[in-house]
């Protein structure tokens, strides 16, 4: 299967991380002189033996999903996935687990918050994004090719891991037990479960939350946040507990 990655940060993220194999790039014939990311990409692909092709950006539309490809596109595999063997079990550990989430722009927004915050790995549920590739990837500006993910059949293997690994399981949830994320210190490794706004998280996740902690609002304000809005209050707090709280 060949899958289309479209515009130079999606094109060049695929081509420095190397979970795809890259089969061919087309770059508009009359943008490569003016385009100093285009011509990185073209002396990286020659270095690893990617055929680069020159041509007419008629030639792009007409393989594109839209016009918004900049001038670039690449042919590519799917993604690579991780496996829970491949984590490192070290001193600090932040992993995420995204439940219920529908659309692919929301998915790749959270997976560039989630890169950017620190996790060390995404967990989500099997399933085929495929035909959502570029949007993914472009909405994650990127982070797709670098944050290992890692697909599990069902919410009961992720449990049954966290289990083995002695980790604690949170869940983005509002309830009575429920802790302000201003109040909470998180725990040096852990796994962060967060909901889709629709349906949130599912009763056997919640089953086995170590602790619930909610964000905070300041109006009185019932509907749940985006689960890409909660994904990078979250993922902001955590890094600013680990890396800047000590700095003060």
């Amino acid at each position: 299967m060949q899958l289309i990655l479209e515009g130079s940060i999606s094109v060049k993220a695929a081509l420095l991380a190397k979970k795809r194999t890259i089969f061919k790039i087309l770059v508009d014939e009359k943008k490569i002189k003016k385009n100093k990311d285009f011509r990185y990409i073209t002396y990286r692909a020659k270095e690893e033996d990617i055929p680069v092709e020159l041509c007419s950006n008629d030639i792009i539309c007409s393989f594109a999903s839209g016009h918004t490809h900049g001038g670039i596109i690449a042919f590519v595999s799917p993604l690579t996935f991780s496996s829970f063997e491949q984590i490192t079990l070290h001193e600090s550990l932040f992993l995420a687990y995204i439940e219920g989430v529908e659309d692919p722009f929301n998915f790749g927004q959270i997976i560039r918050s989630l890169y950017a915050c620190g996790c060390d790995a995404l967990i989500v549920l099997k399933r085929d994004w495929s035909k959502s590739a570029t949007i993914i990837s472009k909405s994650s500006a990127g982070a797709l090719e670098y944050l290992p993910i890692i697909e599990i059949e069902n919410s009961s293997q992720l449990i049954a891991q966290c289990q083995s690994w002695k980790l604690n399981l949170l869940c983005a949830l509002r309830n009575e037990d429920a802790i302000n994320i201003y109040n909470y210190q998180f725990p040096k490794q852990f796994c962060l479960a967060i909901g889709g706004e629709m349906r949130g998280l599912s009763s056997t996740i919640r089953k086995h939350s170590s602790q619930n902690i909610f964000i905070p609002y300041a109006n009185d304000f019932r509907n749940a946040m985006s689960a890409s809005a909660s994904t990078a209050i979250f993922g902001f707090e955590i890094l600013r507990q680990r890396k800047f709280i000590n700095l003060k």
